[in-house]
């Protein structure tokens, strides 16, 4: 009742300023929004996109409607870097960013990105969940970004357009584009490819015009993004698992209520929840309708070959100073 009151006082001063108001409509104008943005598309199995919307369900439902989620797909808010230090600044809300890109931040989030260190999604969740997971949070917060939610954005594989990849081998002189990040660079240099770091809006027309030769890229991004159309080639190496991390600048949390920061943290957690599941089941959908669109699927044949192949990698993470972390994501694993 008390509400109603205080709406309707707020709708008569508006009134006496010269607006006409509701008091339904003032109240949707107390509403606080926030922009959530990712730089891939806003496809029904893109799991940036599942992710985002999974989020703006939780998150209006949770805080009883007081709060607003506007979503910004395609590179709306910027690239991902530019994403990033925006919430660092408080000009930037949230988003929905790739590991790698999280780790040009905070360079412990490389640890993910190991080549070869995840075998199955629920070793990661493991890791994530835990303490892995905690700590890096941790550590992210420090730089004015807070992780809300661990997303899956699926497996990393290879795709290209010069030959399939079932052998180390085959990387051999094949120009692949990566993402800014010393770990991606690395593993391609160590199986002896030719790593072109390109940011992602840069990146399917270098593909098209014959500037790099692949890339690696989950599968639901391939479909969602229109690869298919561009490579000829997809090899299901299952490099790396890729993280995809919900995040928003501590700014912007730092202004909500006790109860709305409440309501971000537990739609968080549903939303990551229910993108995990969700992009999990697309995965097998995704791969007939890639091979349907004229792709030529194969696995490689054995792993172990590339893992010793990629082992530099890890000795490098380990002599920066990364030894605690990388031996507790390898204790989850186990």
């Amino acid at each position: 009742m008390k509400r109603r009151i205080t709406l309707n006082i707020l709708a008569s001063l508006l009134t006496v300023a010269g607006f006409s108001v509701s008091p339904t409509t003032a109240l949707a104008q107390n509403k606080v929004v926030i922009k959530i943005g990712w730089t891939t598309s806003d496809g029904a199995q893109d799991p940036y996109a599942i992710g985002a919307r999974a989020f703006k369900t939780a998150i209006e439902r949770e805080s009883k409607g007081t709060m607003e989620v506007q979503l910004y797909p395609n590179r709306q808010l910027g690239d991902e870097r530019q994403m990033l230090e925006g919430m660092r600044f408080g000009t930037v809300d949230g988003g929905v960013i790739t590991n790698a890109v999280i780790a040009q931040i905070e360079p412990a989030f490389s640890v993910n990105d190991l080549p070869f260190l995840f075998s199955k999604e629920e070793q990661a969740h493991k890791a994530l969940d835990g303490a892995v997971g905690a700590e890096l949070s941790k550590r992210l917060a420090a730089k004015g970004i807070v992780m809300l939610g661990y997303m899956e954005g699926g497996f990393r594989n290879m795709i290209n357009n010069s030959r399939p990849v079932s052998a180390p081998a085959d990387v051999q002189g094949v120009k692949y584009r990566v993402m800014q990040n010393p770990v991606f660079i690395e593993m391609f240099t160590s199986l002896g490819g030719s790593a072109v770091p390109m940011a992602w809006g840069e990146t399917f027309t270098a593909v098209q015009q014959g500037t790099i030769d692949g890339l690696e890229i989950p599968l639901a991004v391939i479909e969602a993004n229109k690869y298919y159309e561009v490579t000829k080639f997809l090899s299901l190496t299952n490099h790396t698992y890729s993280m995809i991390g919900l995040t928003m600048s501590k700014r912007t949390l730092d202004k909500l209520t006790p109860e709305q920061r409440t309501a971000v943290m537990s739609a968080a957690k549903s939303a990551t929840a229910v993108q995990r599941q969700v992009a999990g089941a697309d995965a097998k959908k995704t791969l007939a309708t890639l091979e349907k669109n004229g792709m030529k699927v194969n696995a490689i044949k054995d792993v172990a070959a590339f893992r010793k192949s990629v082992s530099p990698v890890y000795d490098k993470f380990r002599q920066g100073g990364n030894a605690q972390l990388m031996d507790m994501a390898l204790a989850a694993v186990k």
